[in-house]
């Protein structure tokens, strides 16, 4: 009989992580070690829009289509104790590192709540520059689906 998450020991807890991980890589569904979200982020979005991954760390963009469009993957994993639906950091907006973003919001449990694909210009009316973290931020709220240069492509990701 399995003993239940909640009287396992932070260590055990830890160490189920730590081999969940490793699953998780092994099945090529995560790529690094840090938090899942990114990493799981771009598995399902190459995998939906039929894209190329961009090997290591590409500036500016994370995956192509077969006609050479870059695009930059984010998602955002939104929960009761966090429902920020800011995105990660978007560096050197100004040089057009991208053609499009895709943005993927998840429930608290991983399933999507909703997609949405943005034109590079789109980011740049809603995004808003930080000089704290040198890069912009965007909050890619439900409300953002429907504004010009953003194309809510959630029915892709639920089929």
């Amino acid at each position: 009989m399995t003993t239940p998450l909640n009287k396992k020991s932070v260590r055990s807890l830890l160490i189920l992580y730590n081999e969940l991980m490793n699953e998780l890589r092994r099945r090529k569904v995560i790529r690094s070690t840090n938090n899942p979200v990114g990493d799981y982020t771009e598995h399902l979005v190459k995998k939906k829009l039929d894209l190329s991954i961009s090997g290591g760390s590409t500036a500016g963009f994370d995956a192509k289509d077969n006609k050479g469009r870059r695009y930059q993957i984010k998602g955002r994993r939104v929960t009761k104790e966090n429902r920020s639906t800011e995105l990660s950091a978007i560096r050197n907006l100004k040089k057009k590192p991208f053609d499009f973003l895709i943005a993927v919001v998840y429930k608290q449990d991983f399933s999507v709540d909703y997609v949405a694909k943005l034109t590079c210009s789109a980011v740049k009316k809603h995004a808003g520059y930080s000089k704290h973290v040198n890069a912009w931020r965007l909050q890619m709220r439900r409300s953002l689906l429907n504004t010009p240069g953003v194309i809510d492509i959630t029915k892709k990701f639920k089929a």
